[in-house]
């Protein structure tokens, strides 16, 4: 077996592409086999990203106040969830938060807001923070603003908004299972939206919900279609409240072999675990990243994301090096 799945990631470094039948075949891997798959995924991390690992931390700039309909989410209209609601920050609470990205050695600084799409006034904020933080800090910056105008896209990245994350979350085919207040073509368009503008383009996934395997394939593969620079994997963490409430379909290995098939599928790409880490990946997170190589530090929207400390020590064990790409100061 140690052949069958070394052979399968020498066919990716050479530029190949794997098959449906094989990317299943990932997913369904007996678990005797995981370590041999995940080493076999760490040799094409290995030559696209070494043993380095970029860092990204969260601003929750605007939370809760959605009229959207999405089940996972706790700032859904639909979610009763218990969170704090407030419209967006003020400019100085997003510098703060850059201030403390930069001091943790944090290589992308992610402002994420609620709702539907961003407001001209919210864009207005984001615009002013981040050419503050571009003159003071060498950081990225990413924007997680919801649904996005051409125009707005044109205005962020003059302000020097590096890369922007709207995720396709899930399958085409699921997609309508999870929400119905906007489409899957919304979110594709957007993605496209920011890429015209020359922005970097980030979009990911939210395993767990429901989905067949075939549609974790397919939506990795729609990510390759999509080139985004960066796929953040989210296992769900099913909140109280919300429509997904007791949805728990995850085991740690499974979550290591949906993160070794993005690695396959998408070789070149950052993959990054994101939200849910901490309670579906469990005391194996370290080896999620032999596939993976950026992770979240910090806490997420509306969940605690484990002590940046114990990520940091995690990192260390594993020798693995924090990539800390520096973007010059204006």
């Amino acid at each position: 077996m140690t052949t069958k799945w070394n052979d399968l990631a020498d066919h990716v470094i050479s530029g190949g592409e794997i098959t449906d039948a094989e990317a299943l075949s990932i997913l369904d891997a007996p678990d005797e086999e995981l370590l041999l798959l995940l080493y076999a995924a760490y040799q094409i991390r290995k030559t696209y990203y070494g043993n380095k690992v970029k860092l990204n931390m969260i601003m929750n700039a605007k939370s809760g106040l959605c009229p959207e309909n999405c089940g996972y989410c706790a700032q859904s209209i639909v979610s009763d969830a218990p969170i704090d609601s407030y419209p967006m920050v003020e400019k100085k609470t997003l510098l703060n938060g850059a201030e403390q990205a930069h001091k943790m050695n944090v290589g992308t600084y992610c402002i994420v807001a609620s709702g539907r799409g961003p407001t001209n006034r919210d864009v207005d904020t984001v615009v002013s923070a981040v050419e503050e933080i571009k003159e003071n800090y060498e950081l990225k910056i990413c924007a997680c603003l919801g649904i996005l105008k051409p125009d707005q896209a044109a205005r962020l990245k003059a302000a020097g908004v590096d890369r922007y994350n709207h995720n396709l979350n899930t399958a085409e085919t699921n997609h309508d299972n999870i929400t119905t207040s906007h489409t899957y073509d919304d979110r594709v368009s957007t993605v496209n939206i920011a890429k015209n503008a020359g922005i970097s383009p980030c979009s990911g996934v939210i395993v767990g919900m429901k989905e067949t395997k075939q549609e974790v394939v397919d939506v990795a593969h729609s990510l390759k279609v999509l080139d985004a620079d960066s796929i953040p994997v989210n296992f769900l963490h099913a909140i109280d409240g919300t429509p997904l409430e007791g949805t728990y379909e995850l085991d740690p290995r499974y979550c290591l072999k949906v993160l070794a098939l993005f690695r396959f599928i998408n070789p070149t790409k950052e993959i990054r675990i994101s939200g849910g880490r901490e309670v579906n990946l469990r005391s194996l997170q370290p080896l999620g990243l032999y596939a993976a190589n950026s992770i979240f530090v910090g806490d997420y929207l509306t969940t605690a994301g484990q002590d940046s400390t114990k990520d940091h020590e995690m990192l260390e064990d594993l020798g693995f090096e924090i990539d800390y790409v520096k973007v010059p100061v204006s």
